[in-house]
């Protein structure tokens, strides 16, 4: 794997192979990850994983034309021909009134702020085997919990380089480290299964083993026979294991790129009180050890902290060059680069700010809800915003949790949900998008 000097040069060389293949202009992404993982099941190895890979993509401009290519293949005679091929396969595609590189005036440069993303510690096969170890070992050591879909620990480290024909060169390290263990209680037709799981940057962030394992086996206890829910409206409570998913699709409908194709349900709502103006969503790609900070997007635009929304409302939209010329604004930093291909959008860091109240308290009220700890399916219409899930989770009952239940759908708008989505103050810090246990109220849920 290549250092993230080397890995820039690597870029900027191919971009010259692109100019005098004949591209007008180009830019270069260099990709390279390493990861060790091992997964061990009732106490014996069972996986032993070790994956090395580098990838380059190449995108060309000839005039309003584009095309995006993309090698593992980085030996001079390779990239000589995907720039050649890059070429042709630009001139024969058809004109794009908004393509082409990152405003250059709006580029960021060198010396990139270190967020510490890089921890140089290599645990090794035998520590990361303890660990997974470590995990099972807690999580069938909680009363109830029958058998195991195994444990794993991995490590890993990551490389990533942007270079352009118009003045930008910059690259990155990163490391991952992560633990995730999975069991079953019950017996027989009444098994329930669980999990639990944590990832960071740096190993000495993850919890102890133990502690990850253990929640895995009291998440699985606390689904034993699971009963059912009568259907109708009532408050639906969101456990932070998926609220986030709702500002998730939140984030979804910010992209420019489904503004500008008039498929997003925030369309027209940019400036619409969307939630209570209590509610703020932040973002921010600079965190230290952030698993999801940056210091330059994927065009090579200065990544910077921002609310998304602010006082119940959206600040704007997340986009690239291309779909940034298609509304007529300017780009936000928030591109993103895959292999191949053009830009995407990410965000970074993002979490909702707690509310003032315990999640007990935000409960005390409900007379018959439910609070949702698992959801099942991808029914969301992010051109709508109607929302209807599978879900499973715990019966709230005169304010008190009041044990499993399992098979029904938790249903609304989104444009509805946020309206009415209060938060609790459980936030936890260790999602890319972390958002505490959220409650809104007069959701449809479909159950006997």
């Amino acid at each position: 794997m290549l250092s993230p000097q080397e890995a820039t040069d690597r870029a900027a060389d191919l971009i010259a192979r692109a100019r005098n293949a004949g591209a007008d202009a180009a830019d270069a992404v260099y990709s390279a990850s390493a990861s060790e993982g091992i997964q061990v099941r009732l106490g014996k190895l069972e996986d032993v994983e070790r994956s090395e890979g580098e990838h380059m993509g190449l995108r060309v401009f000839i005039g309003q034309r584009s095309a995006s290519i993309g090698s593992s293949d980085l030996t001079p005679a390779a990239l000589d021909e995907l720039a050649e091929r890059a070429v042709a396969m630009a001139r024969a595609a058809p004109e794009d009134p908004f393509a082409g590189l990152a405003p250059a005036e709006l580029l960021t440069h060198a010396p990139f702020a270190d967020f510490d993303l890089y921890d140089p510690v290599d645990p090794g096969a035998e520590a990361l085997r303890a660990a997974a170890a470590e995990a099972e070992d807690a999580a069938l050591a909680i009363p109830g919990v029958t058998n195991s879909e195994g444990a794993s620990a991995s490590a890993g480290v990551s490389v990533f380089a942007l270079a352009t024909s118009h003045g930008f060169a910059g690259g990155y390290r990163g490391s991952s480290h992560s633990i995730n263990a999975s069991v079953l209680a019950g017996e027989g037709a009444d098994k329930q299964r669980d999990s639990n799981w944590r990832h960071t940057r740096h190993r000495a962030d993850l919890p102890s083993p133990a502690e990850i394992g253990a929640l895995a086996g009291t998440r699985a206890v606390a689904r034993l026979r699971p009963g059912k829910l009568r259907s109708g409206p009532m408050p639906v409570v969101f456990d932070p294991r998926v609220s986030g998913g709702i500002m998730g699709h939140l984030i979804s409908a910010m992209s420019g790129s489904a503004i500008a194709r008039r498929s997003s349900f925030l369309l027209d709502k940019r400036d619409t009180q969307l939630f209570d103006p209590s509610i703020r969503l932040v973002e921010n790609p600079h965190n230290p050890r952030g698993t999801r900070s940056r210091p330059f997007d994927g065009e090579g635009l200065a990544t910077s902290p921002r609310n998304l929304v602010e006082d119940g409302r959206v600040t704007g939209w997340l986009m690239d060059s291309a779909s940034a010329r298609q509304l007529g604004q300017a780009p936000s930093g928030h591109a993103a680069r895959g292999g191949g291909g053009a830009p995407g959008v990410s965000v970074g860091n993002v979490h909702l700010e707690p509310g003032d109240v315990s999640v007990a308290d935000l409960i005390a009220d409900i007379a018959e809800g439910v609070l949702v700890t698992d959801l099942i399916g991808q029914g969301v219409n992010g051109v709508t915003g109607d929302y209807s899930r599978g879900a499973a989770g715990l019966r709230i009952v005169e304010g008190q949790i009041a044990g499993p239940v399992a098979e029904f759908t938790v249903a609304g708008n989104l444009l509805a949900m946020f309206a009415r989505m209060r938060p609790a103050n459980d936030l936890e810090w260790h999602r890319a998008i972390n958002v505490p246990t959220l409650r809104i109220d007069g959701m449809t849920v479909a159950g006997d």
